[in-house]
């Protein structure tokens, strides 16, 4: 089981692949949901059960649903080693916003289902589908090209993306571990404008959002 909280995603999960267990509710009045599957409680008692420091209406309780890889994605990103929940939910956020189906993770990738993940997504998990794999193997089964990005690729701005890729994002201070880095068939990178050399690097989510919009921006 994990939580879901506030009435505007738990609306959508009856029409995704999710199923709800039992809602606990002080304003339940906008959910259209079986009755049977509502608890009202009090503000006080939402507030012991809820992750958040300032609870929404509602917290329900949902099944988790089986991992299963959706095949033919033209695009698809994969994660390597992310460990900031923000980070990952923000990321499912912009798969959901750019139309990519699917999120392939390696083993030791947050886990989706951590509630600061579902929260950051804000519901694009239930329409973003991520799997959980050993990256390696993963890699050698992939017949798309596997695009990886590092402070030594080639700018993203002349790279001409191929109709089906992977993209692969590293972990937040270590990047693209290296035996995975060995399967990238091209490396791009962001290149820096600034004159300032403070910011190192940029936060991962970030750097997803400025790759997938010039991507998409082509198609």
């Amino acid at each position: 089981m994990f939580l879901v909280e506030g009435n505007k995603t738990i609306k959508e999960i009856p029409s995704s692949g999710y199923r709800i267990k039992e809602i606990f509710s002080v304003n339940s009045d906008s959910l259209s949901v079986e009755s049977s599957l509502i608890t009202k409680i009090s503000p006080s008692e939402l507030k012991k059960i809820s992750f958040l420091q300032h609870p929404k209406d509602s917290v329900a309780v949902c099944e988790l649903k089986e991992e299963r890889i959706v095949e033919n994605n033209l695009t698809q990103l994969v994660l390597d080693g992310i460990q900031d929940p923000g980070n990952l939910g923000t990321i499912i956020r912009l798969a959901d916003w750019f139309g990519i189906p699917q999120i392939i993770c390696s083993e030791d990738t947050v886990d989706l289902y951590n509630p600061k993940v579902i929260q950051a997504s804000m519901g694009s998990f239930l329409r973003v589908n991520l799997v959980y794999q050993n990256l390696e193997n993963f890699m050698h089964e992939s017949d798309a090209a596997i695009i990886g990005t590092d402070m030594d690729g080639v700018s993203f701005y002349d790279y001409p993306f191929p109709t089906q890729f992977n993209l692969v994002l590293g972990n937040e201070g270590n990047g693209i571990r290296p035996e995975i880095e060995k399967l990238l068939t091209d490396k791009i990178t962001i290149p820096r404008f600034g004159k300032s050399q403070a910011t190192e690097s940029l936060n991962v989510s970030m750097a997803a959002g400025i790759i997938l919009g010039q991507i998409f921006s082509k198609k």
